[in-house]
């Protein structure tokens, strides 16, 4: 033994390695979101229960308005190509800082959504989570149990994984912001304070179809990795360009990956978990979801897709092309069948996904920033939608059959006028975001080619637009019922929500040049 020693005395030592440190100044908006939600469940363990719910909202908009702070300051002197992050696992390039932007403007308004305890007594969440399907609360009881406030550092550890996704630089790194973002959004969709029985089956459906979801995107990698013997997109993209490789593994394993970011995005046919779990989950966490997961999602298909998979384009955009055939087929006709506002504009985020994936086939600078233009658009109004479907109520809460709806210009003109406007955002009408949106994905389309894809679009937002627009018909041209709903006077935190939505979704449709610009300020860092 003593000899062994004296041995390995007399060799030199290997030089130590050299460790990178990582530039944190590029994810501080990142590091704010996560550290504050860790914040939050210490609030949660140790503040009494009558400080919690002022402490959480208190500590969740400072955290959004400082990360909004750190992140514009960062602007000001990022590199235009980009830089690395974290070793290499983050990409923090301008499509990721628009994106970062996006989610956390977009969260504030849903944050505000969350808070907001006058629209229900006492919040839209349940005050404690293992309250049974079916009990009731009376008043006093909801005034002193107040509402569940995990709801709060959920929605940051959900919106830090959204921000991870959508800048991550390789596969491994992206899975994990996947689960992230997803499990804090599955515990969220089963706090509703009423319908409970709905609101745990959207729960659990969103859970289960969410884990295949993860199995398909982890095999996926697993096949990825198998092929380029790495999971960087970059590397992938390198060993997809030439190679003397089987392509078998390439393209099964990019089927695989694809179908796990479609069914994250809603995008049909891979959309069956939209209507039930918009329609089960509280509306505020709804409007959450809608809004800042198909950023997030679509942020991760088009890296994906430019970055990763660029160099076979030719062999994958026809299939693409048929799952945004589908995808806008299924929202438009099928929500001409709906008869609850909830699922008819889950269907409809169906039918957008649809055209926004024909943005993000359009491989070119123009289709990147058409289709991160569109979700800023499609995020604001979204968000505007549900907090006005969140008004309308009778005694039961929330009154989401169209029928209830009948009249209701007659109720409340100002709220049925403010729907109108969304509506027509949504279908597309001239002078809202809506039609500039559509706009420029059309054009990026075709200017790339896609002549055929773009008609098919067309005439989907044609047939689209029939269901928003039997909507206002019944607010304006019916009589509303005697024993009809009423519509809630909304508290500071609704009104602000709307109102940002509302004012964002006019001035994107009438001067969008800033966004524009700013949405076309750079490609992916691809490195």
């Amino acid at each position: 033994m003593s000899t062994v020693l004296l041995l390995a005395q007399d060799q030199p030592l290997p030089p130590a390695p050299k460790v990178e440190a990582p530039p944190l100044t590029a994810i501080w908006p990142i590091l704010i979101v996560l550290g504050a939600a860790c914040v939050g469940v210490l609030f949660e363990a140790f503040l009494p229960r009558h400080q919690r719910w002022p402490a959480q909202v208190v500590l969740t908009l400072l955290t959004l308005a400082g990360a909004g702070i750190s992140l514009a300051l960062y602007l000001t002197d990022a590199p235009a190509a980009g830089e690395l992050a974290m070793f290499g696992t983050l990409a923090v390039d301008r499509p990721a800082l628009f994106l970062w932007g996006t989610l956390l403007a977009l969260s504030f308004g849903a944050v505000l959504m969350i808070a907001d305890r006058s629209v229900e007594p006492g919040g839209a969440f349940v005050a404690t989570a293992a309250i049974r399907p079916g009990t009731i609360q009376d008043r006093a009881q909801v005034t002193a149990t107040g509402m569940q406030t995990e709801v709060f550092p959920l929605t940051l550890f959900a919106l830090g994984g959204m921000m991870i996704f959508c800048s991550a630089n390789d596969l491994l790194t992206m899975f994990i912001a996947l689960e992230v973002l997803s499990l804090p959004l599955y515990l969220m969709c089963g706090l509703a304070r009423r319908r409970r029985l709905l609101s745990q089956e959207a729960a659990v459906k969103y859970f289960l179809l969410g884990a295949f979801a993860s199995a398909f995107f982890l095999y996926g990698l697993a096949l990825l990795y198998g092929y380029a013997g790495s999971v960087r997109l970059s590397d992938i993209a390198g060993a997809a360009a030439g190679t003397d490789r089987s392509d078998t593994l390439l393209f099964a394993g990019m089927a695989l990956l694809i179908v796990g970011l479609l069914f994250k995005a809603s995008v049909g046919p891979f959309h069956t978990w939209t209507p039930d779990v918009y329609q089960g989950a509280p509306t505020p966490v709804t409007a959450f979801m809608a809004a800042c997961t198909k950023v997030a999602a679509f942020g991760g298909i088009l890296r994906v897709l430019q970055v990763a998979f660029e160099a076979t384009s030719w062999e994958w955009r026809s299939v693409l092309w048929g799952v945004a055939i589908v995808s806008m087929i299924i929202g438009a006709v099928l929500g001409l069948t709906q008869t609850d506002v909830k699922r008819m504009i889950a269907y409809s985020s169906v039918a957008h996904a649809g055209f926004l994936l024909v943005g993000a086939i359009a491989l070119t600078e123009k289709g990147l920033s058409a289709t991160l233009f569109y979700l800023l658009t499609y995020g604001f109004t979204t968000l505007a939608a549900f907090g006005v479907i969140s008004l309308v109520r009778d005694s039961s809460g929330e009154a989401t059959h169209l029928s209830q709806w009948a009249g209701l210009a007659k109720r409340s003109p100002l709220v049925a006028g403010v729907f109108t406007f969304i509506l027509l955002a949504l279908a597309g009408i001239p002078l809202t975001s809506g039609f500039v949106g559509k706009f420029v994905v059309f054009e990026a389309a075709l200017a790339d080619g896609m002549a055929p894809l773009v008609v098919i679009a067309l005439i989907a937002s044609a047939v689209a637009a029939f269901f928003y627009l039997r909507v206002i018909v019944l607010m304006y041209f019916s009589e509303p019922a005697a024993d009809g709903p009423t519509v809630t006077v909304p508290g500071a935190f609704t009104t602000a929500a709307i109102t940002l939505g509302v004012l964002v979704t006019l001035l994107l449709g009438i001067a969008p040049s800033f966004a524009l610009d700013w949405a076309a300020g750079g490609a992916f860092a691809i490195r």
